[in-house]
């Protein structure tokens, strides 16, 4: 999804946000930041030792490895010889620099949605390669704030190398979105093949695939607890004749609206589920905070021209919502260790206000 998953959301936000208002030296094209005091503002209590990790582009969605020491993310950046997001990996022993990483992917299309496999030795992601060697065009506006559902995404595996090793779905529409259980044994992903977006899971080979949400609305960019027992995601639910219609209209073009999300939770098989917040605006690119009491997520609820988006962080009923990070731009796709000790996101700050995204870490305090 570029970007709206986590997996999150689309760049197409990460295009429109202007760069926020650091005091620093430092160019975008700078490789190491010397004064890490500048990477982070003064109310973000939660983190510490903040290492900016890539320099330049638009990165998004990077996302641990089991072993916690390793990142696999997306990005277009044109000096990597990339037209459109392509998956790369990072390791974490790696200087920090604006070098190019692994290619993971083919190169060819367009991919999203990339996430390590249990044994660490191979890579999940969405990708429109086999419709076209070129990058799909972008939704066309019309007015409206838009992405495109690209009808040649479907799931596949790579090797470490770059090498295909399997397609896991084949279905006509849209098939993104995918993310691993903690357990090893399942894959959730959003899938338009019913006609709407919804949520389905599937074993980790891509056998037994099954719906598990069925409302109006999209659903999409779902992540699993710490225990594998739970997931959250965002969602939209049209509430009016006209909403659905306009929905439903978009969704006939491949294309979706997704200015108005909710985060959601329910068990793993999709049985007990409810809304979390009701802030209105986009809230988006849920996760679970090391302990699965709390969930981490983006939001623009606070702002009055539809950004900056910034990290909050709330209870599973909903309750003690709290504002974690307070960038003037762009703060998302938050994933933790899995050891719970470190937290990487993707931020717009210490660009040197040009619009480049990209990925940070930072010692996660509770």
């Amino acid at each position: 999804m570029k970007w709206i998953s986590t997996c999150a959301f689309l760049a197409i936000f990460l295009w429109g946000c202007k760069a926020p208002v650091i005091t620093s030296s430092a160019s975008s094209s700078a490789d190491v930041n010397t004064n890490p005091g500048e990477l982070v503002y003064p109310q973000e209590r939660h983190l510490n030792n903040v290492r900016q990790l890539t320099f330049g582009g638009n990165n998004a969605e990077a996302y641990f490895n089991n072993k916690g020491n390793q990142l696999v993310f997306q990005s277009d950046n044109s000096r990597w010889g990339v037209a459109c997001d392509q998956i790369f990996t990072l390791k974490l022993s790696e200087r920090p620099d604006s070098s190019r990483r692994q290619l993971l992917s083919t190169g060819k299309g367009r991919t999203t949605c990339s996430w390590f496999m249990p044994d660490d030795k191979h890579i999940l992601f969405a990708s429109t390669h086999l419709s076209g060697d070129s990058c799909p065009p972008p939704a066309p506006r019309n007015g409206k704030y838009v992405w495109s559902l690209y009808p040649g995404y479907d799931i596949f595996v790579s090797d470490l190398k770059g090498k295909v090793v399997k397609q896991l779905t084949n279905s006509p529409r849209y098939d993104a979105e995918a993310t691993v259980s903690p357990k090893g044994d399942k894959i959730v992903f959003t899938s338009l093949r019913s006609g709407d977006l919804e949520l389905y899971t599937m074993n980790i080979d891509g056998s037994d695939v099954r719906q598990i949400t069925d409302s109006p609305g999209y659903d999409g960019g779902a992540t699993f607890s710490p225990d594998g027992s739970m997931l959250v995601w965002r969602a939209s639910r049209p509430a009016s004749q006209d909403e659905m219609r306009e929905y439903r209209d978009l969704l006939n073009q491949d294309m979706v609206e997704p200015t108005d999300l909710e985060i959601w939770v329910a068990r793993a098989d999709g049985s007990e589920a409810r809304k979390v917040t009701s802030l209105g605006r986009a809230n988006w690119s849920p996760t679970f905070t090391p302990r699965g009491d709390k969930i981490l997520f983006c939001s623009n609820y606070k702002s009055e021209r539809g950004f900056p988006f910034n990290l909050f962080m709330v209870n599973l009923d909903g309750s003690g919502l709290e504002q974690v990070t307070f960038d003037t731009a762009f703060d998302s796709f938050p994933m933790f260790s899995p050891d719970g000790k470190k937290l990487v996101w993707c931020s717009n700050r210490h660009n040197g206000r040009t619009r480049d995204t990209n990925i940070f870490i930072a010692d996660w305090t509770d």
